[in-house]
């Protein structure tokens, strides 16, 4: 009798999108008012001056200027702040 194997299922090939979180602009660049400045979950970074904070805690410029990282306050947070240029 002619027989074929049968062929194995996988039981892989699913994986959840990535979402790109992170810094988008570094430390000394310079931004536009509306430019998202960093994609998080939670607030890893905290919004400093001209930063405003989204609903799914995106940092985003407020101003035109230079962005800048600061750690600061009794817990060492990291807060973005933008200097206008």
């Amino acid at each position: 009798m002619a027989h074929k194997k049968a062929g194995g299922s996988s039981r892989n090939g699913r994986d959840s999108e990535s979402k790109r979180l992170g810094v988008k602009i570094f430390g000394g660049q310079l931004v536009k008012a509306g430019n998202i400045l960093v994609r998080q979950r939670g607030t890893r970074f905290h919004d400093g001056v001209n930063v405003g904070l989204g609903r799914d805690h995106t940092l985003f410029a407020l101003t035109d200027g230079r962005v800048r990282f600061v750690v600061k306050g009794p817990k060492n947070r990291q807060y973005v702040t933008v200097e206008p240029a």
